[in-house]
């Protein structure tokens, strides 16, 4: 029987790969791959040679099933998203579940996800945080944000960069224009940059400034405000 290996891949600098990751990618049978084209720059970088076939979210739930039989059957494959690290919202999830329920070995390694860095820069709490990706797009929005406007915790979200003023402008109205935030873009890339502020101070500025590139934002949890009010 093969194996499944998770494999993070650079969110900006190319550099940002492990020796052990560029060895495995040369190592396995096939390499799985969120979008072909992208994953071929970074694989070029690095000499690897190993045939790809893509695997995303429009065709995972379809290909699972043939995926760990092949593993079953001896192959070692190697999933990569196109950027971070496999399943954080990217596909992933339905492979390492199937092959899991088919004991099938799954080794995830170590390496770049984009919110670590973003969580880390940011000034907030880092003893408990949630990650909470993208929020709704529409049904179940306002639920959710009912919901987290209580959290305790640091949340960490990902935005698009065309919603970013409008979701932060929404969370300052259910959370409170003055909870703390962190906005976080290109990260590792060469126009990397982070703003922190409140709620309010960061939808006004990005509705006058339009952001470009991946965004990670970070927010105030409710435990912390309050120890903040205490203190003050």
């Amino acid at each position: 029987m093969g194996k499944l290996y998770l494999i993070p891949t650079p969110v900006g600098n190319l550099e940002d790969i492990t020796f052990r990751a560029i060895n495995i990618l040369k190592s396995v049978d096939l390499i799985l791959a969120e979008d072909t084209r992208t994953s071929k720059v970074l694989l070029n970088r690095y000499e690897i040679t190993t045939r790809m076939e893509s695997h995303h979210k429009f065709n995972e739930h379809e290909k699972v099933e043939y995926v760990a039989q092949r593993i079953a059957s001896g192959m070692n494959i190697a999933l990569i998203s196109d950027a971070g690290t496999p399943a954080i919202s990217d596909p992933g999830f339905l492979l390492v579940r199937k092959c899991v329920e088919c004991d099938i070995e799954v080794e995830t390694l170590p390496g770049a996800t984009a919110f670590v860095p973003a969580l880390v820069n940011s000034g907030l709490p880092t003893d408990r945080f949630t990650f909470e990706g993208f929020l709704p797009p529409k049904k179940g929005r306002m639920t959710r944000l009912i919901e987290l406007s209580e959290e305790p915790r640091t949340m960490i979200f990902y935005e698009s960069p065309y919603r970013l003023a409008k979701t932060l402008k929404q969370l300052s109205e259910y959370f409170g224009s003055e909870r703390r935030c962190s906005v976080s873009r290109e990260i590792s890339k060469l126009h990397e940059e982070t703003k922190r502020g409140t709620l309010s101070e960061l939808a006004a500025w990005y509705e006058n400034n339009e952001p470009k590139g991946e965004i990670v934002f970070i927010v105030e949890g409710k435990d912390y405000v309050r120890k903040r009010e205490k203190q003050q």
